[in-house]
């Protein structure tokens, strides 16, 4: 609808996953070597951690895309929520592998034998679980113990377990002792500053098409503020912002567009600090303007109420 108006051949604040906009900031680098190097490396466990919203399944997305997608097999698991023989039929079938008995002793002898083959053609697997901090405790000790799934000197299978940073609590427990030690790696993901979030939203944008800055400074002030820095949040108020502004036909999202969005959306207000806007500050309300009217403005932009999914 508003791709024409503001001259975008795609839409820059899509919520999936697409690795075309991940944003790399220091800790993004990080987070993406570690995980490149786990699976080339055959490390084994791997986990990554991050806030909901912080792009956690784009950044797996570009990690596993940097490999030869034909020497590469993923089974991606979604649901945490399965039994034991449900999971292992889900990863056996996402590696393109019909059943051919099911019961936990079949399923593993047809997975090891597999995995031998694609070892023996110098071929990496991994098993990517999403939202891991739902699995069971019985369900994280099964996946352990696939880890057992190994040559004298690598391991056959890379595991990664992503989830909420309660995936680090429970990861913690006595109960997963073994589990805990096995693991080779952490990643983890987190919000974006305010730089960040300019920065991301320019990115975003030019992927998208786009040579303009549409986004006054004070606008973006207010989108970091109500975001808390969560991109998929960022992406949310940024879409209906661009929807707002071609209703009014304006080819620059002021402040105010912003702080209608995201009262639109319900967000909880947060107190703003004048001191953190310094004068020139990306951000800083322009001079002239009453800081006092400029903070109340923006107390009207908060963190993201729990509209998120997982």
């Amino acid at each position: 609808m508003y791709k024409s108006f503001f001259n975008l051949h795609s839409n820059p604040f899509t919520t999936s996953p697409d690795p075309r906009f991940l944003y790399m900031m220091p800790h993004t680098r990080e987070a993406l070597a570690g995980l490149e190097y786990g699976i080339s490396a055959r490390k084994g466990f791997i986990v990554l951690t991050g806030e909901v919203g912080t792009g956690k399944t784009t950044l797996l997305r570009r990690a596993l895309g940097a490999f030869d997608q034909t020497r590469v097999f993923t089974s991606f698991v979604f649901n945490p929520q399965l039994e034991t023989l449900d999971f292992l039929e889900f990863v056996l079938s996402d590696f393109g592998l019909t059943p051919v008995n099911r019961t936990k002793s079949g399923m593993l002898i047809q997975l090891n034998r597999w995995l031998v083959e694609r070892y023996r053609h110098q071929e990496t697997c991994v098993i990517v679980v999403d939202e891991a901090q739902g699995l069971s405790l019985e369900l994280l000790e099964e996946i352990r113990l696939l880890t057992n799934l190994e040559t004298s000197s690598e391991k056959l299978v890379q595991i990664i377990l992503s989830g909420q940073p309660e995936l680090e609590q429970k990861l913690r427990l006595p109960e997963l002792r073994q589990l805990r030690q096995r693991i080779s790696l952490w990643c983890r993901t987190q919000p974006l500053s305010l730089e960040q979030t300019g920065a991301y939203i320019q990115q975003r944008l030019a992927i998208a098409g786009s040579t303009e800055i549409l986004f006054a400074p004070d606008a973006i002030a207010s989108i970091h503020r109500a975001s808390r820095g969560i991109p998929r949040v960022i992406n949310l108020l940024c879409e209906h912002a661009l929807i707002f502004a071609y209703v009014e036909q304006s080819h620059q999202i002021p402040n105010r567009i912003i702080l209608a969005v995201a009262q639109d959306l319900d967000l909880e207000p947060q107190p703003f600090v004048v001191s953190s806007m310094q004068p020139g500050f990306p951000g800083a309300a322009p001079a002239g303007d009453s800081q006092a009217t400029y903070a109340q403005g923006l107390q009207m932009a908060g963190n993201d109420s729990g509209r998120q999914d997982g």
